[in-house]
């Protein structure tokens, strides 16, 4: 992605750039969709049309291009920093500690988001060309499986279809980033996943989570958790808890479980606990990655994202691991693509 800096920045540029720039702070998603939309008729609309518009002043005839969309394109066509763009903040969204620094750096990639697939908002080549703005070398795709119908989970036949998306487009790539195929399958309330068997076999990076009955009891909510990270097709324990601490949808609070049992069992099956980035949910909470530590867990420090700008999350998530202290060779996410794809295809 072009800096606001760049003496070639192009209007889509400024456009995603922006985009970019609010979902990373969490800005209002009307805006975020504003420009996000401009951006994609800049992109279907040629560029003599674009130019003749913005000197014409017409750019507002075309569909989705309104009052401060087109300053941003008329701005970057005259060789000018769109005003918009030099007003948002573009500084580190942590401190920037040596040991965060050092966290940060060392991670790879990251197993777990979404596209607009399920409940993602942005196209997955969207996703995509934003992982290899940020240098990632791989990303699973985890889009939500079907029971999740409020997010638009992935039949069995839908997920077909995105395996073959995902096949074209590391072949369009050639090796230089890898999209990986995977899923965010739903942990029934038997600890049974929500995904056909043989899909789940095909893919290479498998997040299962509870997204229902959060308030089950502890025992009960303890054997399906662990019932699911014995399945030899999870590879990471996502947002464990499933509190929310802050943000839109309010707050939550942790579901209950006999956590020094599930770690036992995430360590014993090699499944990764993850660390979830996303800074309201700031899952687990500091005590229960300590004991997942004690307990011998792998770990996966991951976005969550489900916006382009919310791929930047992994520094919420480096900086807490750095803080406690994970050592880096137990984080799945700082291992090259090949070590990655040798762990999740060991059982």
């Amino acid at each position: 992605m072009a800096s606001a800096n760049s003496p070639h920045l192009e209007p889509i540029d400024a456009l995603r750039r922006i985009a970019f720039l609010l979902e990373r702070r969490r800005g209002e998603t009307r805006k975020v969709e504003a420009f996000r939309k401009a951006a994609a008729v800049v992109l279907t609309t040629g560029e003599d049309e674009i130019a003749a518009r913005a000197e014409a002043g017409t750019l507002t005839d075309l569909p989705s291009i309104g009052a401060s969309t087109a300053k941003v394109i008329t701005q970057t066509l005259a060789g000018r920093v769109p005003d918009y763009l030099a007003k948002l903040d573009a500084g580190p969204l942590v401190d920037q500690t040596p040991e965060t620094l050092a966290m940060l750096g060392s991670l790879r990639g990251d197993l777990h988001s979404h596209s607009d697939w399920s409940d993602g908002g942005s196209p997955i080549e969207e996703m995509v060309a934003t992982c290899l703005e940020l240098g990632r070398e791989y990303q699973a795709l985890t889009d939500h499986s079907p029971r999740l119908t409020v997010a638009n989970g992935l039949s069995a036949e839908r997920l077909e279809r995105q395996l073959a998306v995902v096949d074209g487009v590391n072949a369009h790539l050639g090796g230089a980033f890898t999209l990986l195929s995977g899923i965010e399958v739903d942990i029934l309330d038997d600890g049974s996943l929500d995904q056909a068997e043989e899909m789940l076999e095909r893919l290479d990076v498998v997040v299962a989570s509870v997204h229902s009955k959060l308030r089950m009891a502890k025992a009960p909510m303890t054997r399906r958790m662990i019932a699911a990270i014995e399945n030899r097709h999870v590879d990471v324990l996502g947002h464990c808890t499933g509190r929310l601490v802050t943000g839109g949808r309010g707050t939550r609070p942790p579901s209950e479980f006999d956590a020094e049992a599930v770690f036992a069992a995430c360590a014993e099956h090699g499944v990764a606990v993850e660390i979830n980035s996303r800074p309201e949910r700031r899952d687990p909470p500091d005590d229960l990655i300590r004991l997942a530590l004690d307990a011998g867990c792998l770990f996966s420090i991951d976005t969550d994202a489900h916006a382009p700008g919310q791929l930047d999350f992994l520094a919420y998530g480096a900086e807490r691991a750095a803080a406690l202290e994970v050592p880096t060779e137990r984080i799945v996410t700082t291992w090259s693509r090949e070590d990655l794809l040798a762990w999740t295809s060991r059982r």
